[in-house]
């Protein structure tokens, strides 16, 4: 009897090692894209004067080791109310910069790369934000009363539509945590955003402790700029689950006006943003 299971057993094994074949799928790659990261952040506090845009290029998924700096674009920033022209120097390595950038509050402006013969564009206004009025610890103000947490707390004004980004990263971490609130239910108000980091052995992420430091910014932004990061920031949080909805393409606000169909990737934001530091006690 034993012997009969046990040779079922190898000859089941033979017939399912027999069966694996690999299996070999073909992809389909689009075609390169630009792609633009913008971020013109005004941080309170400061002039604002040096700022840097980064541009690449998509590349596949599975060719990791493709260099797709974009090295060979012309960069400008014109504000639209003054027609004053800010030129980015070309580093060589996909970073363009300038050190000339003057930020005006509720000012548009216009970002314009000319790429392979192509021209993109992207309109923005600066967007303020208010001021973080109090930053404090707890272990009642996040959802685990025995995780410490750390809050924001800061007056949104009145008689307007407000939306934010709020950024928190703990030093020595290499991704931070992005967040976006709008005012529709806290107009006028005294809002708290919280942060607390859970235990994972998995990705050895460890709960705040006592001498841990965390820099928490948070950003002035447009109600399209609000929708696109939202969107991003929910499919992200979704990857994996087998109930979440079908991702959709986010575009952002760069235009191809030589080439409409041939769109650029990314965002160009203008922002104001409060930052500060918290140590844990």
């Amino acid at each position: 009897m034993k012997a009969s299971i046990k040779l079922t057993l190898i000859l089941l094994s033979l017939v399912w090692i027999s069966c694996e074949d690999p299996i070999t799928v073909d992809l389909n790659d689009a075609a390169p894209r630009l792609v633009v990261e913008a971020s013109l952040d005004w941080e309170k506090g400061t002039s604002g004067n040096e700022q840097t845009i980064k541009l690449s290029t998509s590349t596949p998924y599975f060719d990791t080791d493709i260099l797709n700096d974009v090295t060979d674009a012309t960069v400008r920033v014109t504000n639209t109310d003054t027609q004053q022209v800010f030129a980015f120097n070309n580093q060589g390595n996909g970073l363009y910069t300038t050190n000339a950038f003057v930020p005006i509050v509720n000012n548009t402006y216009q970002l314009e790369v000319l790429y392979n013969g192509e021209t993109y564009t992207a309109t923005e206004t600066l967007t303020p934000v208010t001021e973080i009025v109090e930053v404090s610890q707890s272990l009642e103000g996040g959802f685990d009363d025995e995780i410490l947490d750390v809050s924001i707390f800061f007056m949104d004004p009145e008689d307007e539509e407000n939306y934010y980004l709020i950024r928190f990263i703990e030093e020595g971490d290499q991704f931070p945590t992005i967040e976006t609130d709008s005012d529709e239910f806290t107009n006028g108000n005294l809002v708290d955003e919280f942060f607390e980091k859970d235990g994972d052995e998995g990705t050895q992420e460890e709960e705040f402790a006592p001498g841990d430091t965390v820099e928490i910014s948070l950003f002035g932004i447009s109600e399209r700029y609000y929708n696109y990061i939202t969107l991003l920031i929910e499919q992200y949080d979704s990857g994996g689950d087998p109930f979440s909805a079908t991702p959709a393409r986010v575009r952002g606000n760069c235009i191809n006006t030589t080439n409409p169909d041939n769109y650029a990737h990314g965002y160009f934001r203008v922002t104001e943003v409060d930052v500060v530091s918290y140590t844990f006690d």
